[in-house]
């Protein structure tokens, strides 16, 4: 979970799992078939760069909601030990867990309680979880911490320790554990976890793996007395790091050229650790770096675990949506796509009313981290899973939050379902008994009671039950609009401090943009940029490139084929003015997009207020003349090139919207970032603009809502080959009286509301289905309709 403090794991007073010698000797025998097939990983450090492929499902109809349970009261990573009486307590804790509604616990292992000396492994934790959870009709997903790491690792291999790039040496106190680049602590990592994989496997109660939770290159631990930290610089990363620059770079020479060095071995490349005035080629090959080493230690551990189980999904999930972080976090985030691309499932944890937030999400971020997370998930054809839900307030020391009620707990566990999630785990059962969390977020009280969101969690989570092979043979409506998340553009000016005024730019651009669609329904998805390079684009009909200021050739190029082929690409201001190098273009847009978009940058001005004023034209259907469109930071004068047409203009007449015609397609380049000030501002135009421009590439909506204040009544649809469900939220705080207009591709042979098993009243009305409803505040209903 986030933020979580660890303090020394307890040890449980069993013998080790395996006692008999002919019974340990097959054991170790089939271990070691395990670190042979993961021979490459162990010796190299890398990973190899295939998908990992996906698991016989285990059952169609069974979608997994779990709440977090480790046996007893103590807060993960933390084992109870085990006494006469656990059994007892443990199972009368099952017993409220399936009572209340739930189906599914996830549990834990954390390496320091399971592998106390080396080869000794004790799940005996595990083991009677695990029975009991059978015996009470109950599946388990395991997660498993591997930064509580034994002390004897760091007694072996005492130069795995984590390097700060100042130099410090960061000593483990039960975390954060051992660099993983390290080859024997590596080699150790994939032994433990192929054991506990072949031990969980004896239980047919296990229901999937969750391997790594919240992923960066350091985990649970903070330093306040380093300036900036920065990981990791031990010599191992070091050496991992010079031949990922030997695979990207190949000759010294090259490398040298890139980063203007001058480099006589190979072993004198170092990670940079301060920015100089000359470039940061070195700074964004280090990023880069840091986002593929974490994609494959994901999958070393996916491997190890796979190496013995070929059944059970296996999963991460990031500590949020990667929509709400920085690619330049000195502690290592993680590339949602490459992480889900390594896994059978990536997810994300989801507290929106945690402790550390400046305040609860809104509903807007709620529904924009959760497409971030699926979209990453859609690249490759997959769903995602909530490894975290928050259950209860959000404790850190005496910073407390608001309090979690029974409705926002009903609320997040139904918008996660309509986003498409494969599973949802909340966090969890009991409060935090320890750390400084201690009393937060626990589902039901520490004295055992039952609380209002307790059961109103375990409502929803039967309602999912009853309806799980509705749901997992749907998926979210499809969208045709696709928003471009570039990591690159965080990074402009490399570590400096860059374009303070603007704050995150990437981020607000993202979410105002998105919201422009959000509150009219209006399916998006977020793509990468791989996406783009591998031609992943076919089924959206506009792509949005907000806050584009670096931009690789590759993508680029990758534009310049989707708008060949028919698409509509818009882009904002100072489009590709730096390459993935860092550097420069002669001409802005960069990378040949000037001659795709049909305009140059002709002069860049800082300005307080913008105002984009639109022209007559058939390219901006519903959109008046003269329409003022708000634009933020830079006015950026475009100067139209062949073919350029302008449709709209600054305040001094000079071009500010110009559109093109290209191959088959087209493209409109916007002089501001009028995604960003939608995002601060949300003005009502910007709004206007954004869908005029989807409308003139031929978006169209599949429902359409009418009631007052639609724009605060959400819908998200479900669809399948002959079924649909309906999520329909009121976020207003008044009654909504909402009337549902909906395509469908079949007649409606049957329609029924979730909750209360009945049937749902609709009309047929010019080709679209209509459904009414009467929504309280706050309400939520879901309903299916079947078609023949």
């Amino acid at each position: 979970m986030c933020s979580v403090a660890l303090s020394s794991a307890i040890l449980v007073l069993h013998m080790p799992v395996w006692i008999e010698p002919l019974g340990q000797i097959m054991e170790y025998s089939r271990i070691l078939t395990a670190v042979l097939l993961a021979a490459l990983a162990v010796q190299t450090g890398v990973s190899r760069p295939a998908r990992n492929a996906r698991p016989t499902k285990t059952k169609e109809s069974f979608f997994p909601v779990a709440v977090w349970y480790g046996g007893g009261k103590v807060r993960a990573p933390m084992l109870e030990p085990i006494n006469d009486s656990s059994a007892e307590h443990w199972g009368k804790d099952l017993d409220q867990i399936k009572a209340v509604g739930f189906n599914t616990v996830k549990t834990w292992v954390d390496w320091a309680t399971a592998e106390p000396r080396p080869g000794q492994y004790n799940f005996a934790n595990l083991d009677l979880l695990l029975r009991l959870a059978q015996d009470h009709g109950l599946r388990v997903i395991v997660q498993i911490y591997l930064d509580s790491a034994p002390d004897w690792v760091g007694q072996h291999y005492p130069d795995a320790r984590y390097v700060d790039r100042s130099g410090a040496v960061i000593d483990s106190q039960a975390a954060p554990g051992y660099c993983i680049d390290h080859n024997g602590v590596r080699s150790e990592v994939v032994k433990f976890l192929a054991a506990l994989s072949a031990e969980a496997n004896k239980s047919s109660a296990l229901y999937g793996w969750d391997v790594w939770s919240e992923p960066h290159v350091i985990n649970w631990a903070e330093f306040p007395y380093l300036e900036n930290p920065e990981f990791c610089f031990c010599a191992y990363t070091q050496a991992r790091f010079r031949e990922w620059l030997r695979t990207k770079y190949h000759t010294l020479d090259a490398l040298n050229a890139a980063w203007y060095r001058s480099f006589e071995r190979w072993d004198q490349v170092q990670p940079p650790r301060f920015p100089t005035i000359l470039s940061y080629t070195d700074y964004l090959d280090w990023r880069a770096f840091i986002e593929d080493k974490l994609a494959e230690d994901l999958k070393t551990r996916v491997d190890a675990i796979r190496s013995m189980d070929t059944t059970h999904p296996i999963t991460s999930h990031a500590a949020a949506p990667g929509l709400f972080t920085s690619p330049t976090d000195g502690y290592g985030e993680p590339d949602d796509w490459k992480m889900s691309s390594n896994a059978d499932y990536f997810g994300t944890s989801l507290y929106p009313k945690h402790s550390e937030s400046t305040k609860p999400w809104s509903d807007l971020m709620l529904a924009a981290g959760l497409d971030f997370t699926r979209s990453a998930g859609h690249s490759f054809g997959k769903g995602f899973w909530i490894g975290e839900l928050q259950a209860g307030q959000g404790a850190t020391g005496m910073r407390i939050a608001n309090p979690v009620n029974a409705q926002d707990e009903q609320y997040w566990i139904w918008q996660v379902v309509a986003h498409g999630a494969r599973e949802i785990a909340v966090y969890a059962w009991y409060p935090m008994s320890s750390g400084f969390e201690s009393n937060g977020y626990g589902l039901i009280n520490l004295d055992g009671t039952i609380t209002e969101r307790a059961q109103a969690a375990g409502r929803v989570a039967s309602a999912i039950a009853r309806h799980g092979a509705e749901v997992l043979n749907a998926t979210p409506a499809p969208a045709e609009v696709a928003i471009l998340y570039n990591r690159l553009s965080y990074m402009v000016g490399g570590s400096q401090p860059s374009l303070s005024k603007l704050g995150n730019a990437e981020r607000d651009s993202l979410i105002g943009l998105y919201n422009a669609f959000y509150e009219q329904n209006i399916p998006v998805d977020f793509v990468h940029p791989e996406d783009v390079i591998e031609n992943r684009l076919a089924q959206y009909k506009i792509l949005f490139l907000p806050f584009p200021v670096m931009l690789s050739r590759d993508v680029a190029d990758g534009v310049k084929r989707y708008v060949d082929d028919g698409g509509t690409a818009v882009a904002e201001a100072r489009l590709a003015w730096n390459d993935a190098r860092g550097f420069a273009s002669d001409v802005i847009p960069g990378a040949g997009l000037a001659e795709v978009f049909g305009a140059r940058e002709s002069v860049i001005r800082p300005t307080d207020k913008i105002q984009m004023q639109t022209e007559a034209s058939t390219a901006l259907p519903g959109l008046p003349s003269h329409t003022a469109i708000a634009g933020d930071s830079f006015e950026e004068e475009l100067e139209p090139l062949n073919g350029g047409m302008i449709l709209g203009r600054f305040a001094d007449g000079s071009a500010a919207i110009v559109k093109n015609h290209k191959g088959k397609g087209n493209t409109v380049l916007i002089g501001s970032f009028p995604a960003l000030a939608y995002y601060r501002e949300h003005d009502a135009n910007s709004k206007r603009f954004f869908l005029s421009l989807a409308q003139a590439a031929g978006v169209s909506p599949q429902l359409e809502i009418s009631s007052p204040g639609a724009s605060e009544v959400e819908v998200r649809r479900l669809v399948g080959a002959d079924e649909q469900i309906i999520l329909v939220f009121n976020h207003s705080s008044t009654i909504a009286n909402v009337t549902a207009a909906i395509r469908l591709p079949w007649t409606i042979r049957d329609a029924r509301e979730w909750q209360h098993d009945q049937p749902v009243n609709y009309e047929s009305n010019a080709g679209q289905t209509v459904f009414h409803k009467h929504l309280a505040a706050g309400q939520i209903w879901v309903f299916s309709i079947r078609g023949s």
